[in-house]
Formats: structure tokens, sequence, C-alpha cells
């Protein structure tokens, strides 16, 4: 394990593979952490790739830097964390590939900052948070299936996180991954990383802001104007579903418009947590993108 300072964090990660590797990467989400690479990381380093793989702000080792900074979940400084790792690792236009909040820094950081990267790899295709949409009412099925982001919108729905995330966080690993038998040891294996001190201020603060019902830290507040504009991602893209994926029914290839450059889409026999359930599919779709950036 490392620890780098970049922008408000000491971040947490992994680095592994030739340290003169070509570089990816890979992000994870809620509530998940770096060992839904496990996997991955092997398959890519074998191939050459140097692998960074990072706690996200609230998870594992990452930890603020300083008290005053704003314990904030918002879309934008997802991104600009992830931002401020490639920098203060020096990381020349690397493949960044995630799922969930992971895909979500990802796409973040390929829409404001596509001359810093090669390539994405997203599951969920554009996942940047359209805030203004999510003011308003979805279907009845899945507003119930995203029961968890109305429960953080309160005082109760905090409290419950604090006091059983791991109860919680393992029933959204039951629910969004429906074909996926997964062990105990596999899940304390991550579990851990819902212990940061900073997890449920971050988590709660992520889905309230997400709604319209909490203000950002003032320091995001001109990238998250940019971010309501949808910018194209104009960088070599390969998105992804889960064929079961109960948080994207229908799939999200009708958001094919939104990539610019080279772009293929995919359907993986799997649900949320894709890395974990479908490791050489992720894997394929991060070599796919690094052939078109050689060919």
């Amino acid at each position: 394990m490392n620890t780098i300072e970049a922008g408000v964090l000491a971040v947490g990660y992994l680095d592994e593979g030739p340290a003169d590797g070509w570089p990816v990467v890979l992000s994870h989400g809620f509530p998940y952490d770096v060992h839904a690479y496990d996997r991955v990381a092997p398959i890519l380093t074998g191939q050459g790739a140097r692998v960074i793989r990072w706690y996200q702000r609230g998870f594992g080792p990452t930890r603020f830097r300083w008290p005053g900074t704003m314990r904030s979940g918002q879309q934008a400084a997802l991104g600009s964390d992830l931002m401020s790792l490639l920098g203060a690792l020096g990381l020349e236009a690397p493949i960044v590939a995630g799922y969930d909040w992971g895909g979500l820094a990802s796409c973040v950081v390929a829409a404001l900052w596509p001359e810093r990267i090669a390539g994405l790899v997203s599951l969920a295709s554009y996942d940047i948070i359209d805030i203004e949409r999510q003011r308003h009412a979805f279907p009845p099925a899945l507003e119930h299936t995203v029961w968890y982001q109305h429960l953080f919108q309160s005082e109760r729905g905090r409290d419950g996180l604090a006091r059983y995330r791991r109860d919680l966080c393992r029933l959204l690993w039951q629910e969004w991954s429906p074909q996926w038998e997964f062990d105990e040891a596999t899940y304390e294996q991550t579990a851990g990383s819902f212990d940061n001190p900073d997890f449920v201020d971050v988590v709660t603060h992520a889905y309230r802001h997400a709604f319209g019902l909490a203000a950002g830290d003032p320091a995001h507040q001109d990238l998250e104007m940019r971010l309501a504009a949808r910018p194209l991602i104009t960088v070599p893209a390969v998105t992804l579903d889960g064929v079961h994926d109960p948080l994207k029914p229908d799939g999200t290839a009708d958001q094919a418009g939104m990539f610019t450059s080279r772009h293929e889409h995919r359907a993986i026999e799997a649900g949320h947590n894709l890395p974990q359930e479908a490791p050489e599919a992720f894997a394929d779709a991060v070599l796919t993108v690094r052939e078109w950036l050689r060919s």
C-alpha cells in the first residue's frame, strides 16, 4: 500500500506492474473498494500495464489532509480527486476506467480534461449525473431500486448508515448483483474500507447533492456548472452495461451520442459490480482501448 498527497487528499493506492508500463487507473464505486479489481489488475499487468488502484475519498486509508475541507461527495469533487492523483503520480495519457462512483469520476475527467487522458472505460456509459433531471421522479420500479438514495436524504438514514454500514452495504451487494454468489470473506475484505472516519459524511453528501438537495463545495461550483451543460466525451471509449444490473434496467446503449471519438458499447452477463463479477470482460474493455490507441 502506498500513500501520496494529491489535492485535498492523502490517497491510499496500489501500484502494480512495470513502472514504465502503459498506465491505467482503476476507480471503484460505492460501496466497494480497490479489491473489486483483484482479478482485473493481473490481466492488465500481464499485458504490460502499470495499474493504479486507488481508494476514493471516504474509503479505506485515504484521508483528507485538512480538517476544514468539506466532506463532499459531489461529482466534481470525485473527478477533481482523480485529476489530482494523475498529476501527483505524474501519469501521462493514462486510460481511466471505473464503475459507479469510479465510472462517474472517470467520465468527469474525460469530459472536462480530455487532454490529460488517452481513453476511457465506463460502466453505464455517460455516467455524469444530470442533477436537474434528478430533481424529478423516475418510474416507481426504479425509485424502489434506489431506496438507499432516498434513505440517505434524512438524518435517520445517515444514522442508519453510521450504525449498520456493514449490513446496509452487504444488502446493496446482494441486490445489485443478483446472480453473483460472493462469500463472507470476499465481502469483509472490502467492508473494512467503510470504517473510514469520513465515509458517512461523504456518502450522504454524495446522494443529497445528486438529488439537488444539498449545496456543494464552493470550490467546485465552476466545475459543476460545466458538468450541468452535459459536455461530450471526446476520447476513445468502451462503455459497458451489466445485463443484470437493476440500477440500469434498460441499459445505457442509447447514450452513444455523448461520445464523439471511437466508441463501442458492450452488454456483459453481470450485475452492477462488473469488474468483480466479470473481470475478464472488464479487462478486455481496457485492452481494447489500448489497442485502438496503438493502431
